[in-house]
């Protein structure tokens, strides 16, 4: 396992090399034109100010020494300046980022959890009433369109019971934890501030929940046709028959083995969510990579659409090696085939 490991990891520069480049190139074909949103669309028409800009920005250069001085800035750890914040795009994701790492992890776990424990439910009851209301609700949760149902949410939530915090990570009269993580709930855990805690989760419930729910249905929908399967193998009869509790049998001989395809989704949906929260992020004022994301795509800041890529690459591919090796230690004749 450990020789698999050392090949990916050999393999993921080459890769995420050609990630860059497919992102770089396709930034500069699409359509409009950066400047207008560097300069201003009345300068558009000023000759000189559009020299002096391109050169500022290097765009006066050809399209393949771009990419050359791109790619060995990039080496250097230097990702560019964003052309709208004015500010290293490096700097301004790791800003963002354990905004989105703290809202993807939390809606996982949600959505992992529950969709676990209703998939586990409706193998059991299968072809009952549960199962086919578990059923139903996983269809309604893969199919209902994110922006609607958390436009809902926040409506009855927020707006009309007031239960739920409003948009942000904090309250709008709230200073953000001393960072220490980035992650405002560990971050005033280690402060030792009880009401900022209580302030970050309250904030994080809505948007996680929102987004877990996007996973609720796919995971529950895999767990229920894994569960089905593997209680009909043998090694579950010969458990059952030397006594075992239905529990036992649940929990430990057969949901062990069911859950090996849900890693993998899980593993994806993790790397996914990292740039695809683009909705909830919206939606809730969420300051993290997608939001960004958005701003970035709007105003042509190719710096940003790039360096963004790159995380949401870079996330794909740690994302993918931590699955295989999950996958691995959790089924021992893969580890020991390999």
């Amino acid at each position: 396992m450990l020789k698999v490991a050392l090949q990916r990891l050999a393999m993921m520069p080459f890769l995420l090399l050609g990630i860059i480049t497919v992102a770089f190139f396709l930034t500069q074909v699409t359509k409009g034109d950066p400047l207008a949103a560097l300069i201003g669309e009345r300068q558009m028409n000023n000759p000189v100010v559009v020299a002096a800009a391109k050169e500022r920005w290097g765009l006066d250069r050809p399209l393949a020494e771009r990419y050359l001085v791109y790619v060995g800035n990039l080496a250097r750890g230097d990702m560019g300046t964003s052309f709208r914040t004015r500010q290293p795009v490096a700097s301004d994701l790791a800003q963002r980022l354990p905004a989105t790492l703290e809202l993807v992890i939390a809606a996982v776990l949600v959505g992992g959890g529950v969709g676990t424990v209703l998939g586990l439910v409706a193998a059991k009851m299968k072809d009952r009433a549960a199962d086919t209301g578990i059923r139903i609700f996983a269809l309604v949760g893969s199919s209902v369109p994110m922006f609607w149902l958390g436009l809902i949410a926040l409506f009855i939530f927020f707006a009309t019971l007031g239960w739920a915090p409003g948009p942000g990570r904090l309250d709008t009269r709230s200073l953000p934890p001393p960072f220490v993580t980035g992650f405002f709930t560990i971050d005033a855990l280690i402060a030792g501030d009880g009401a900022k805690l209580r302030d970050a989760l309250a904030h994080l419930v809505l948007p996680a929940l929102m987004l877990g729910w996007t996973v609720v249905g796919i995971v529950a929908r895999l767990v229920r046709a894994s569960l089905i399967e593997v209680l009909t193998q043998d090694y579950i009869l010969v458990a059952r028959a030397k006594g075992a509790g239905e529990v036992r049998v649940l929990a430990i001989h057969a949901l062990r083995n069911a859950l090996m395809p849900t890693l993998t989704i899980l593993g994806f949906t993790f790397a996914y969510l990292i740039t695809g929260a683009v909705l909830t992020e919206t939606i809730f004022a969420w300051p993290g990579i997608g939001s960004y994301a958005v701003e970035a795509a709007r105003t042509l800041d190719h710096p940003a659409i790039i360096g963004v890529t790159i995380v949401g690459g870079v996330a794909f591919l740690i994302t993918n090696l931590v699955t295989d090796i999950a996958y691995a230690f959790a089924d021992p004749r893969l580890r020991d085939r390999r």
